[in-house]
């Protein structure tokens, strides 16, 4: 399994809103970086759900539900999408702040490549975050 952290503005698209509808398509990346990383995500494989612009903050896990496929909203067909389905909330949100604080942190690329909308995180980051928003890894 591979951890990824995903970000969404929360006026467009909410922690709160992807659990009230259970599974949405993740659509609209055209960043080749970030649409690699869109790629090489397996069902089952765990997220972070970012809060961006607003909050700057993880607030949930999510899981990839169904693989990539072609985004319609794309018509050169070159990008894709994935969708995700909610596993749980955070207990106590982990701030943007804090991981740049945190020296086991900031080498994870929500800090080095802030403008990356999808983007890896190692195991042990994983478990780290999870343990400071309060829920098992």
């Amino acid at each position: 399994m591979a951890y990824w952290l995903m970000k969404s503005e929360p006026f467009k698209y909410s922690w709160a809103q992807l659990e009230k509808d259970k599974r949405t398509r993740w659509d609209g990346v055209r960043n080749h970086q970030a649409a690699n990383n869109l790629k090489a995500m397996k069902k089952g494989d765990k997220i972070f759900f970012y809060h961006s612009n607003e909050g700057l903050e993880i607030v949930g896990i999510a899981e990839i539900a169904k693989t990539y496929y072609p985004d319609p909203s794309d018509a050169t067909g070159r990008f894709g999408m994935v969708d995700v389905a909610p596993v749980k909330p955070f207990k106590t949100p982990v701030t943007l702040a804090q991981i740049k604080d945190d020296p086991k942190l900031r080498h994870l690329p929500l800090v080095t490549q802030s403008r990356l909308s999808v983007s890896p995180v190692d195991a042990e980051s994983w478990r780290h975050i999870c343990k400071l928003g309060g829920v098992a890894a």
